[in-house]
Parts: structure tokens; sequence; C-alpha cells
């Protein structure tokens, strides 16, 4: 089955990896400046947005990046940045928010503070401070539904956790889009790790999406998701899948997440292994809070695993 053709079980993704550096119009009123940050779990780097004209709205300025925070001055000479939005507290979307504001004084607005999804167990917090932006602190912090706005421009908040417990999309009324950061990329999958993430508000988050009626979703990176709903549909399929195979190799006796990737991943980039064995963690994480697994203690990467 070819990834073009998507089912329940299977997203189609877009491999699309927009040139970093240059600052392109992706709609009529939407640019985007990739920020030059390419690695394994950014694709060719963390996509910055800048919604309006004259008086605009920057989302996601992106990792502390000289060279890319100088292009996006650049490309907006003659025109102000009304508000900063920010969607999540990881080291790729939120630490530029601070050097851009001391530079344009523009509000910081949107997500809240980095937290963990739930209480941080023994080398847990090493973790989590290696991926969370701990300093971010927004000047107003959006609740659901609420919205920051511009000439031209509305941008709502639509609670999003998971990824991470604070991740927001951004609902871009007038011309039915999402920025759906990344919660759902065309590329990938997203990164569901705990302590930062948690499976059972990823899917939550997702089926949420489903009811919604965008026609295109702008990322955190990669390119747009088109046919969005389709898409969300094929990475709950995705997920559903993954947990199956989960259920059915503890079943079988394979006890221990190590094994769990070995059998789960074939042909795995060595690389990811780390990031596929707290994929994995998340899903068992969720599977014993539902029951359906069990283990002694909680749930931990180096846990044995049985049916519950």
């Amino acid at each position: 089955m070819s990834e073009s053709e998507p089912t329940e079980a299977a997203p189609a993704f877009q491999r699309e990896a927009p040139a970093s550096g240059r600052v392109e119009a992706v709609s009529p009123l939407v640019r985007r400046l990739v920020c030059p940050n390419a690695g394994p779990f950014t694709q060719s780097g963390t996509c910055t947005y800048v919604v309006g004209h004259g008086r605009v709205a920057v989302i996601d300025p992106g990792p502390d990046h000289p060279e890319h925070r100088a292009a996006l001055l650049a490309a907006l000479d003659g025109e102000t940045i009304a508000a900063i939005l920010v969607t999540h507290t990881h080291r790729d979307h939120s630490p530029g928010a601070r050097p851009l504001q001391a530079a344009t004084g523009a509000p910081i607005v949107g997500c809240g503070p980095h937290r963990p999804a739930r209480a941080v167990r023994g080398l847990e917090q090493g973790r989590l401070d290696a991926a969370g932006d701990a300093d971010h602190r927004p000047d107003r912090e959006l609740a659901e539904g609420e919205s920051a706005t511009g000439p031209g421009w509305t941008l709502t908040a639509l609670a999003t956790p998971g990824h991470t417990m604070n991740h927001l999309a951004f609902a871009f009324a007038e011309e039915d889009a999402l920025f759906s950061g990344d919660h759902v990329m065309a590329w990938s999958t997203s990164i569901v790790a705990p302590p930062d993430g948690a499976m059972g508000p990823y899917m939550a988050s997702l089926e949420k999406l489903r009811g919604r009626s965008e026609t295109v979703y702008w990322p955190g990176h990669g390119g747009p998701v088109r046919d969005p709903q389709r898409f969300v549909r094929g990475l709950l399929g995705h997920r559903r899948a993954r947990e199956a195979g989960i259920l059915e190799r503890v079943s079988a006796g394979e006890r221990t997440i190590p094994g769990l990737v070995a059998a789960l991943y074939s042909g795995l980039d060595p690389m990811l292994r780390p990031a596929a064995a707290l994929s994995v963690f998340a899903h068992l994480e969720d599977l014993v809070e539902r029951g359906r697994i069990a283990t002694d203690g909680p749930p931990a990467l180096d846990s044995e695993y049985r049916p519950a």
C-alpha cells in the first residue's frame, strides 16, 4: 500500500521540505520563513509564519537563532509586529520569542509556561529540562477560544495537548486554515514523549480536530497539510495500529521497551531509537492507565510489562 493512498491506519505523509532562509508567501495572508535548524526531528527547520500585512502576527519565532531573526526583521522592514504567538515551549519553537520581543516591543501571547504531563520521576527531570523552554512566560496566555487580532486577521486558540501539555493550535478564520504547530505535520508523526507529553491527551486532541472545517494546516515543520480531516483520520489509525501492535507483542511475551522497539520498528535509523522508545513508553503509560497492560509500580522506561 503506497503512502499516497491513506487509510485509517496509514496517513499519506508528504516529505516536502521547504527551503530555509527565504521568506515566501504561501497564501494571500501568510508568509513563511524556515529557520536553518534542520535535523531528524525538525525536518528542514522550524517554520515561522507571518500573518497579515502592515500590522502582523508572527507565529513560532523558533530557537534563539540570530540569523533567522535577522532575516525575519529584514523581511518585515516597514511593517509592525503586533503580536508574537507561540504554539508550545519546545526549544525549537519558543526561545526566539524573547529576543524578538526585545527587538520590536511586541507582546508574547499564546501557550503558557512549560509543564510536564504528570509528576516527574527519577532521571526524567533532565530530559524535561533538555526538551522544554523553562524560561517562557507569555505576556498573555490564551485560553481555549480566546483570540489575538489585527487588521484583517484573527487567530483563535485551540487547546491541543499531547505533544506538550501546553500545546495550542491557532485557527485562522480569514483563510479557513489552522496553524497546527507540532500536533499535526504532513511530513511525519509527532513525537509524544513522557514526561513532556502524554498519549491519551494527544489522541483526544486529534479527535477534537476531526470535527473542524479548516481546509489546510500550516505546521511547525515541513509543508502544509492538505485534506486535513482525512490526514487526521490517518494519524488516528496509525496510532491505533501501533497500540494494537504493542498489545499483540506484550501478549506474545515481550516485556521490555527495547524489545518492543526492535519488534515494531523494523529498519529504524539508530538515531531515532530513543524517540521510538519514548513513543512506545507513551503508549504503554496510556494502556496501563486504561487497564489494558500491567506493570509493577509506576510505568517507567525500564519497567517490565505484561497483559492486564
